[in-house]
């Protein structure tokens, strides 16, 4: 049966949040404030906080920046993944991605359609890894950022969950340079 497991040390993560947005300020940023709180509750580390533009160079390039610090493991980014005009994220995290994590959308529109029904067909939420960053893209919903939390990142950012999980694995991210070859 999935779970935590006790016996093993906590692994704080650090985690930086990007709110992708035309409006919001910081102040009104209830999305990523939902983030922050429920990443340091759990134990884990804010490594930076953001808000860019719905514009895919912006994006990419906040992207980047993080990826290539070594303070960051994990972006999480809330806003631009549904299907207007503006919405970019998506595109913007494909074009950094050296692999796709499919599950993740996958998972999060399955928990997302428990609660909303069709609705949920609307997310292009999504994940992946980059320079060894795990990438992952949610809706601008306070509600969307609590789902992929509490029922997804909680449990794969934790160390101590069993039977996998996405910190046991880190180390291994990279691997591909050590041998010199593209991923």
């Amino acid at each position: 049966m999935p779970g935590i497991d006790e016996s093993r040390a906590f692994v704080p993560v650090k985690i930086a949040v990007l709110t992708v947005s035309d409006t919001r300020s910081l102040a009104e940023d209830r999305s990523g404030d939902t983030l922050v709180a429920r990443l340091e509750g759990d134990g884990h580390v804010l490594a930076d906080r953001a808000i860019v533009k719905d514009e895919v160079p912006e994006i990419v390039k906040r992207l980047r920046l993080w990826i290539a610090e070594p303070e960051v493991d994990v972006v999480i980014s809330t806003g631009g993944t549904g299907v207007t005009g503006r919405d970019v994220t998506p595109e913007a995290f494909k074009a950094v991605f050296e692999k796709e994590i499919e599950g993740f959308g996958e998972l999060f529109r399955w928990i997302s359609y428990q609660k909303i029904g069709t609705s949920t067909i609307q997310s292009r939420a999504i994940g992946g890894v980059a320079g060894g960053t795990y990438l992952f893209a949610l809706p601008g919903s306070t509600g969307a950022c609590k789902d992929a939390w509490d029922e997804i990142l909680r449990n794969q950012l934790d160390i101590r969950f069993r039977p996998c999980n996405f910190v046991e694995i880190m180390p291994r991210l990279r691997e591909h340079e050590a041998f010199g070859r593209a991923s």
